[in-house]
């Protein structure tokens, strides 16, 4: 951990830089000790304000608050880094399940390449219905991912399905002999 302590109208006295430290030391279980802190103190009005930066492969974390104390703004800015951190790195962990997950899947579809095709692979339960024609157009249309849709056709009492044609405008109806 590489410490670098400026101070703008204040002085960075030995006792804020081993403060700074020691606050500091809550990161290295997220880094180790491989980042660089650059802490810059100065004094507006009346409050102090502390400016963090923390360089950790690659990423750059920023906090600044102000504080009548700036032991407190200090210890302000080391919460809004660890959070930072944290969020980042559960971002990061996430987008990896993600792609694993995708990788996994890609390499079952590559696997499954060579395997028979024409098989049944799933299996789809509902339940059929009883209703006119023109209400099962209707519930077609009120579903419009669905291409098809399955019921009972009350003047028939057969099973029926009515679906989508490719022109997007009209329907077809399969009904048995």
């Amino acid at each position: 951990m590489n410490i670098k302590i400026t101070g703008k109208d204040l002085k960075a006295t030995e006792a804020i830089k081993e403060y700074a430290e020691k606050k500091l030391e809550r990161l290295i279980k997220y880094f180790g000790e491989e980042f660089d802190v650059t802490i810059t103190i100065k004094s507006e009005g009346n409050e102090n304000i502390a400016d963090i930066f923390v360089n950790a492969n690659g990423e750059i974390y920023k906090a600044v608050t102000a504080h009548k104390d700036l032991y407190a703004s200090i210890d302000k800015d080391i919460d809004i880094l660890e959070g930072q951190i944290r969020k980042t790195k559960t971002k990061k962990e996430k987008q990896n399940k993600e792609d694993s997950i995708k990788q996994k899947e890609l390499l079952n579809m590559q696997g499954n390449a060579h395997e028979p095709e024409g098989e049944i692979i799933k299996t789809l339960y509902y339940e059929a219905k009883p209703m006119s024609i023109e209400d099962a157009k209707l519930v077609l249309q009120e579903k419009p991912q669905n291409t098809f849709y399955t019921f009972i056709n009350v003047d028939t009492n057969k099973v029926n399905v009515i679906f989508k044609l490719k022109d997007s405008k009209n329907y077809g109806i399969v009904e048995p002999e």
